[in-house]
């Protein structure tokens, strides 16, 4: 089917046609394989003093191992991308192949003691095994749910922020210089296990697969979801990645996530280390850290689903306002000492520090189409590179210069930034609203000899 604009809808298959039970599933397993490699990035900041004692290295050699980790993390979208819609790579074989990489990353901090090492094996190879798994399971929800991929996306994306949370308690309480080994080579056999079995069901619907039961030219036909449709309009056309970037809308996403993701890496890896500053003990350090990443994970959630009623733009300002008075409030109960607030605050910074992702990982599709969005999704996500240098290894630097309060001050601005610039959005190709025009009409005159 083609609508006004020359938008094309493959509609006739189900999802039982193409995969031989319900698209469900394509929600569950890239959910439970985002989960498995949610223990780097959420749980790092809790092994961090351990790893610094077995194996001699700083703070900043620690930060700047997860900083290059986040880099790769990042920049693997964009290629695994380009090869996955070339055919070269199906979604399968990107499961198993991250799978191994990231085995291999825990590998590394297991038995290297040489930093630069460490770097290449959990900062390369394992970033790089984390990222295509990522990327995979977002895109992957994306094309199976071209209706309603807001809640589904966030769902999926949340499994990977509260996912670590068993790993947070067991770096912070049973993980020391005499058991780390195990202890992480462990955690690489996880990994390596989950995702690898969820590989075996991954499979991509065919280019502009839309579902048989909602007519694509009558959104009305979705039911309970032609809200969604409303709201979140399906993107004019299909637009490579260099058409999306020629729009100015991708480099606007990319800037404003370049911001809001430094500010949410710099709370993952700052907040035990700031909560033990201020003299909290290793379980209210744990206890903030754990609650971050549920709220994190869940928050991502509820976002997607009331980004899915109430549009996607005014969803992800909200969300980034959210996330600049959360630092405010982090500091400020810090400084106070008060464990109540402290946590209260934490759970603000944990769900605005993850609902963004999903929102842009849904917005891309939106505003470009399903057909590019590994490769378009992959140029925003790139992001990360940017910001997982300033909010791990440089956010390391200025809490050394200008301390935790210069630090999380300048996260909170930051934030608010990216909130500004993030209302300039607006979905390409779409008509925009008329502006109301205020019509002055001049009075009528009233003859004398007419009264």
């Amino acid at each position: 089917m083609t609508d006004s604009k020359g938008r094309v809808y493959r509609v006739g298959e189900s999802d039982i046609d193409i995969l031989g039970h319900k698209r469900r599933l394509m929600v569950i397993l890239p959910w439970v394989a985002m989960m498995g490699i949610s223990v780097f990035e959420y749980a790092y900041g809790s092994a961090e003093s351990t790893l610094h004692k077995a194996h001699g290295w700083t703070n900043t050699n620690t930060f700047w191992i997860l900083s290059v980790w986040v880099f790769f993390q990042a920049g693997i979208a964009f290629p695994a991308g380009r090869l996955r819609e070339k055919g070269l790579l199906s979604a399968r074989a990107a499961m198993f192949l991250g799978a191994g990489l990231a085995c291999v990353g825990f590998l590394s901090i297991s038995h290297l003691h040489n930093v630069v090492e460490a770097i290449i094996g959990f900062g390369v190879i394992g970033g790089i095994g984390a990222g295509m798994v990522y990327a995979t399971c977002i895109n992957m929800v994306g094309k199976w749910y071209p209706e309603r991929r807001g809640g589904k996306t966030g769902f999926v994306n949340g499994g990977f922020a509260y996912g670590a949370l068993p790993f947070i308690f067991i770096f912070n309480y049973t993980f020391d210089a005499g058991d780390y080994r195990e202890v992480l080579d462990l955690v690489g056999l996880y990994v390596l296990l989950v995702v690898g079995c969820c590989a075996f069901f991954f499979k991509d619907p065919p280019k502009n697969w839309w579902p048989a039961h909602i007519d694509p030219l009558s959104p009305r036909t979705a039911g309970k979801h032609a809200d969604s449709l409303s709201k979140n309009p399906p993107a004019a056309r299909q637009y490579g990645p260099l058409e999306a970037t020629r729009t100015g809308m991708l480099p606007l996403m990319w800037f404003c996530l370049v911001i809001i993701a430094g500010v949410s890496i710099f709370g993952i890896s700052f907040q035990v280390p700031f909560a033990k500053d201020v003299g909290f003990g290793p379980l209210m350090a744990a206890m903030s850290m754990g609650i971050m990443s549920v709220i994190n994970g869940t928050g991502r959630g509820a976002v997607g689903w009331l980004s899915d009623r109430w549009g996607r733009k005014p969803t992800l300002v909200g969300v980034l306002v959210i996330e600049g008075i959360a630092q405010f409030g982090v500091l400020w109960a810090g400084d106070a000492r008060n464990q109540v607030l402290f946590l209260f605050f934490a759970v603000v910074s944990g769900f605005g520090g993850g609902a963004f992702f999903p929102l842009f990982a849904a917005l891309v599709p939106d505003y470009f189409g399903e057909n590019h969005n590994a490769s378009n999704y992959g140029l925003v996500y790139s992001a990360k590179l940017v910001s997982g240098l300033f909010g791990g290894g440089l956010g390391a630097m200025v809490v050394t210069a200008w301390g935790f309060s210069g630090a999380y001050v300048l996260a909170g601005v930051l934030s608010l930034v990216a909130a500004g610039c993030s209302m300039f959005l607006r979905p390409p190709g779409q008509p925009r609203l008329p502006r109301r025009v205020k019509v002055r009409t001049a009075p009528v005159p009233v003859h004398r000899e007419a009264i």
